[in-house]
């Protein structure tokens, strides 16, 4: 059996380039570790956001992108534990946007709400309006109904006034008197007729008024 045996600087040689190669690798990795800085900005924003998104009002009118956020910003903050920075600038880049988003849509959800309620109180306003149009309306034409009731009342009284009371008198009529009946006189009898004498009918002279002349 033959052993080959290395001399003991070749040996050194090999063990020194795989120490070199190694300590190349580990600065390398370090160096590309530290040539990305934390991302402290981008977590303050997406931190900022994510309560603004809160004050909106998130949690009751968008809270699928709200627990998107949120669930972003955890992921952000356990690459930022683990030194990741790169990949914790890109979770918290999501997160912000996420957010955005969930408070656009809590304001835009609390824009339609504030008009629903303003339309369903325009629309009570109205119905009231009309209900109190309706009334005044009733009630004018029950007054103006007992107001001609009355005016009937008060005509057929007078009426009834104007029947009852004597015709006045013309003042151009008079009286007449009354005339005493008529009696029928007896005719006389043939011995008080005297005969007409044979001379026939004589003109008895005429009287002459006294105090005149003839």
């Amino acid at each position: 059996m033959v052993h080959i045996f290395f001399p003991l600087p070749e040996r050194q040689r090999r063990t020194r380039a795989v120490v070199s190669l190694l300590a190349m690798a580990l600065a390398l990795s370090l160096g590309g570790c530290a040539s990305v800085p934390p991302p402290d900005s981008a977590m303050n924003q997406a931190q900022a956001q994510l309560q603004a998104a809160r004050d909106a009002g998130a949690a009751d009118y968008d809270p699928v992108d709200l627990g998107f956020a949120q669930d972003r910003f955890q992921q952000a903050q356990a690459a930022m534990a683990s030194r990741k920075y790169a990949q914790a600038a890109d979770f918290a880049d999501e997160s912000r946007a996420d957010a955005n988003l969930a408070r656009t849509k809590a304001l835009l959800g609390v824009a339609r709400s504030q008009i629903q309620a303003k339309v369903q109180e325009n629309d009570q306003l109205r119905s009231q309006n009309q209900e109190a149009s309706a009334e005044a309306q009733q009630q004018a034409a029950q007054e103006q109904s007992q107001l001609a009731a009355a005016q009937q009342q008060q005509q057929a009284a007078q009426q009834s006034q104007d029947g009852s009371a004597p015709a006045p008198a013309s003042s151009t009529q008079t009286a007449l008197p009354q005339q005493a009946p008529t009696q029928d006189m007896p005719a006389p009898s043939s011995s008080v007729l005297s005969p007409p004498s044979g001379q026939g009918f004589q003109t008895l002279p005429t009287q002459q008024p006294q105090g005149g002349q003839p």
